[in-house]
């Protein structure tokens, strides 16, 4: 397997990057939180990858953390979810809001990504709760900032946004903001959408 690639970013498009490593090119294809992430066109990047294999094709994905490809190993591990739906889920939620969903059990959330529906989202709470190492989040609260985006994201549903609304203004938000700053920069992102 190939964990990761050091080299130039050659080029990127909507959905993947070419990584140039000693004259070779590299697809990777990416989530958009890692493409956002990826630097400035010339500049050197380390990508953690997987390989995907299949009868007809090899596949490179590209993933900004281990965490993030970790997570993605996890979610092709469930039956019925490809790589597509895998990339969908983790363009659409951070790492930490994707376990917080799962720790409470949260459908709406799940489902509220593009290619997941209710059943495929109760099938991710089924086999990834436990194997995620899922935050336990008691009434007291605690859990950080992924307790403060569930806030935000229960807030948004209550202004009338839709789930899927809710998910994408709070995807980019600010690591560690609190509860008012995450809606705050969730409103500003969804001002345009009105």
């Amino acid at each position: 397997m190939i964990a990761f690639v050091t080299g130039k970013v050659a080029a990127r498009a909507a959905s993947y990057a070419i990584v140039e490593v000693g004259g070779i090119g590299y697809r990777l294809i990416m989530s958009t939180s890692s493409l956002a992430a990826l630097p400035a066109e010339g500049d050197e990047v380390t990508v953690h990858t997987h390989l995907h294999v299949r009868e007809d094709e090899l596949t490179l994905y590209g993933f900004e953390s281990e965490d993030e490809r970790e997570l993605f190993e996890a979610l092709i591990g469930v039956s019925g979810v490809g790589p597509k739906v895998a990339l969908a889920v983790l363009s659409a939620l951070k790492p930490d809001v994707l376990r917080t969903a799962l720790a409470r059990d949260d459908v709406a959330l799940l489902s509220s990504v593009p290619g997941v529906g209710k059943k495929t989202a109760q099938r991710l709470l089924i086999d990834l709760k436990d194997k995620l190492g899922a935050p336990e989040l008691g009434a007291g609260g605690g859990g950080g900032s992924s307790h403060a985006a569930i806030e935000a994201r229960d807030a948004l549903l209550a202004m009338g946004f839709s789930p899927a609304e809710a998910a994408a203004g709070l995807r980019d938000v600010p690591a560690g903001a609190t509860t008012e700053q995450l809606l705050r920069t969730a409103l500003k992102a969804l001002g345009g959408a009105r």
